[in-house]
């Protein structure tokens, strides 16, 4: 069978129908066409910002689309979180241009997913060969530094690294659901300390607010003004200026409402934190949280435990919370590794960042396997 790659400067360009048949089987929310829509229509991603959409479609020779790939020319390594600023420096002092570069990923969105989504009706190893050759030869034909695959799946990675890209592993921290029926079964499997300290920890920020968890119908613009207020003040003072746009937001709640569960504490009726959380088949993604009033511990509880809460009430089998974050552990969210791979151009760049990635590897899997163990606050097998 031929193949032929379009490239398509907007997901619009390829359309609900063709997008979503290659990634809703993956169950995750933010493949969606109408996330990577809502990106680009709010103004989130786009060229302006150092996004400019190069996304590929697989087709045959009757123009069916049989996969899909998310794709950016990126300007500048921002709203990735993998972090490459390193390799640019030292390529630039070199005398090297490292930007624009191209990226495989989910704007804005540390989530683990497949990035080669194929049609159920076709063979999805051929269409991750076929996009991967794909997404080569246009770094190739543009003359860009390299080519970036951020957050894959394990299978994904694994082909990647033998189709020669060059491997990097990171980590963060998820939750997993042992079949627990209630919050308090989750404790009961911790040590008696950690349980003393989540419960303690639950009533100081509960205290005197009102906390709900919104999903559907319930979610009103009124939600996601507060919300957008929250966020607005957190981005301002921990990472500068925020990625998403309010737009964003509202386009988000009109086509995904029954996929977004948006947790928010109120004082005498007037909301004063929120979080947001997108809804997969089987996980429960954390992602923006923000407040404007200053309570022990209500990060914990809105961010994490009411996200253990929900994952168990819908019988979900994990909570993945996002980037960075220690102290995750000793709420029962454990380090887990996630995955990027990279393909640079120039030699010149590609064997010492080589050298650099061999090493990291198992540094970053022996210092899960050692968090793991001297951290956990689960309790000792007897």
């Amino acid at each position: 069978m031929s193949f032929q790659i379009q490239v398509h400067n907007t997901i619009a360009d390829i359309g609900r129908e063709a997008w979503d048949a290659c990634a809703s089987p993956s169950g995750d929310p933010f493949l969606s066409f109408d996330f990577l829509d809502a990106c680009e229509a709010s103004g989130s991603a786009v060229p302006a910002e150092g996004w400019a959409g190069r996304h590929l479609s697989l087709r045959d020779e009757h123009n069916r689309v049989l996969g899909v790939m998310p794709l950016w020319l990126k300007g500048h390594s921002q709203g990735e979180y993998v972090f490459d600023h390193s390799w640019a420096d030292a390529y630039q002092r070199a005398g090297g241009r490292y930007y624009p570069k191209l990226l495989a990923a989910v704007p804005f969105t540390p989530v683990t997913g497949p990035r080669f989504l194929a049609h159920p009706d076709a063979d999805a190893a051929t269409v991750r060969q076929a996009l991967l050759q794909g997404a080569i030869a246009l770094t190739e034909r543009l003359g860009v530094s390299s080519l970036h695959v951020n957050f894959p799946t394990e299978d994904d990675w694994t082909a990647m690294g033998e189709a020669g890209l060059l491997q990097r592993q990171d980590m963060q921290y998820v939750w997993r659901n042992d079949g627990y029926a209630t919050f308090d079964a989750f404790l009961a499997a911790l040590s008696a300390n950690r349980r003393k300290t989540i419960r303690r920890e639950r009533r100081e920020a509960q205290a005197g607010l009102d906390i709900r968890v919104l999903t559907g119908a319930d979610i009103t613009e009124a939600h996601w003004d507060a919300f957008f207020g929250f966020y607005m003040d957190t981005g301002a003072r921990t990472w500068g200026r925020p990625y998403q746009p309010r737009d964003f937001f509202t386009r988000l709640g009109a086509t995904m409402a029954d996929r977004i569960a948006l947790v928010m504490a109120f004082r005498d009726g007037v909301a004063i934190a929120g979080a947001l959380n997108l809804i997969g088949r089987d996980a429960l993604y954390g992602r923006q949280w923000g407040a404007l009033e200053e309570v022990p511990f209500l990060h914990f509880e809105l961010c994490y435990y009411q996200a253990i809460e929900f994952a168990i009430s819908r019988g979900l089998s994990r909570v993945e919370a996002g980037a960075q974050g220690e102290h995750k552990i000793a709420r029962g969210y454990l380090p887990s590794p996630v995955y990027s791979a990279h393909f640079i151009a120039d030699p010149a760049l590609r064997e010492p960042v080589a050298r650099y990635l061999d090493g990291e590897r198992p540094a970053v899997a022996a210092e899960i396997q050692a968090m793991t163990a001297d951290l956990s606050p689960f309790r000792k097998p007897e």
